[in-house]
This record gives structure tokens, sequence and C-alpha cells, in this order.
């Protein structure tokens, strides 16, 4: 009776761990590619709630709730996948695509060049990517400084000692790179309108007074928060103080 009861618990935790995360994911993978899209966008919704996250799952229900014609949803996961993964040119794609339906066409303040030319480096990885290429030049710095202590011929520790800086160097600075994406992670600032119409107000109450509209699948800034409000600022310096009611938080 014993083992009959063991072998229960083994089948129960075996049918566990069958049913993953992946395989779910497939299943609804297979109904979008079968034009099932409600079903497809239900199973994703539900990895979500599970608190499961990854870019492609977050891509995929983008990909959902644009075909079951929810825009804005599309555009918040859209830019959750991004956040994942910030150098996926499909998921850049897809949010493009989404974003020619947002009413407000914003145009941005202009960035220092160098400022454009750090983020686009960060972001030529996620945040695994970057830990895992520092861990892997520190470890190179390692071997390189293991080689120059012992080796006995000036030419060879002359070399590894120099490139043992330089795994170093670049270590510590992909280490940045990491921290610096996952902040981005972490933080979470950004958020999109997801109610029709928005009045952006001046101060923190329903008796501020009136600055700009707004509208559903604009993406702002959260900035501040006093009480039930918080304080957002567009692209283009504009700034004033919304609901949090009205936006959803990438």
């Amino acid at each position: 009776m014993k083992q009959i009861a063991i072998n229960i618990v083994f089948i129960f935790l075996a049918t566990i761990a069958l049913a993953s995360p992946s395989d779910s994911l497939q299943k609804a993978n297979e109904l979008y590619s079968n034009n099932e899209f409600e079903k497809a966008l239900s199973m994703y919704q539900q990895l979500v709630a599970e608190k499961y996250s990854s870019a492609t799952l977050y891509y995929n229900l983008g990909n959902a709730y644009y075909k079951t014609g929810n825009i804005t949803k599309a555009i918040v996961n859209f830019e959750r996948a991004l956040l994942l993964a910030p150098n996926n040119n499909d998921i850049k794609y897809n949010l493009a695509l989404a974003n020619q339906y947002i009413v407000d066409k914003i145009e941005p303040l202009p960035t220092p060049f160098f400022v454009k030319w750090w983020r686009s480096i960060v972001n030529l990885s996620d945040t695994d990517g970057w830990a895992k290429t520092s861990i892997a030049t520190f470890i190179l710095m390692l071997v390189f400084a293991l080689f120059f202590f012992v080796s006995g011929i000036p030419g060879i520790k002359k070399i590894t000692f120099s490139l043992a800086i330089i795994m170093l160097a670049f270590s510590l600075l992909t280490l940045l790179f990491t921290i610096q994406q996952n902040q981005k992670i972490k933080n979470r600032t950004h958020a999109i309108v997801v109610t029709p119409t928005v009045t952006v107000k001046a101060s923190p109450n329903e008796s501020g007074t009136d600055l700009f509209v707004i509208h559903e699948g604009l993406k702002v800034n959260i900035t501040n928060q006093v009480n039930n409000w918080v304080e957002i600022r567009l692209e283009d310096g504009n700034s004033g103080w919304v609901n949090p009611t009205v936006l959803e938080k990438i």
C-alpha cells in the first residue's frame, strides 16, 4: 500500500513537471498558428497570471491582442517584450506597426548623440546576455593573470598582463550594462495610457488646471507620485498629473 502511494505521488509530480510553461506556450502558439486567436490569447493570459515572464511570451501575447483588435494591450505587451529583449527586431517592427494606430503623434526632444550611442550599446543585449559576457571575460582575466604569474618569459608576461587588464575592464563595463538593464526591468517607470481620453492636470487633484489631453496607447514616463496621482512626462517634455488608473505600467 505504501509503495502504491509513493507511485501515485511520483506520477502526480511527473504530471506537474510535464505541464511546463514551455508546453503551454507551445500549445498557445499552435492555436495562434491555426488562427484561433481568442483561445491563444486566453492561454497566454493564463501564463502571465501564473507569473511566467519572457520576451517570447509577451511578444506572442501582444500579437494575439493585435489580432483580436486590442491595439492598446498589444502595445503594452510589445513594450514589455522589448524591455526584456531590447535588440529584437521582430518586436520593434510589430510595436511600430501597432503605434501607427495611436492618436497622439509626439515629437521627441532631441537627444545628445553620446546618450544615443550609449543606449544603443547597452541595448545590444539583455540582462542575462551582459551578465554572461561579464562572467566570461572575468574568467578570461583570471586565466591571463595566471599565465602572467607562472610564465618566466618577459614577452609573454607583458602580453598576458595587458590582456588581463583589458578583460577586467571589459568585465566591469559589461557588469555596468547588466546593472542598467536590470534597473530598467526592476523600476519600470514607463506606462501606456489605457483610457480613450485623459485630461492631464497642472496639480495632483481634480480641481487642477487642465493642461492638455492625451489618448489611449500613448507611452509616458512616470516621474513622481502624490497620494492617488502620478506625474507623467511625455517625450516632447510636457508634463502633468493624472490618476494612475488611466495607465498600465510596462
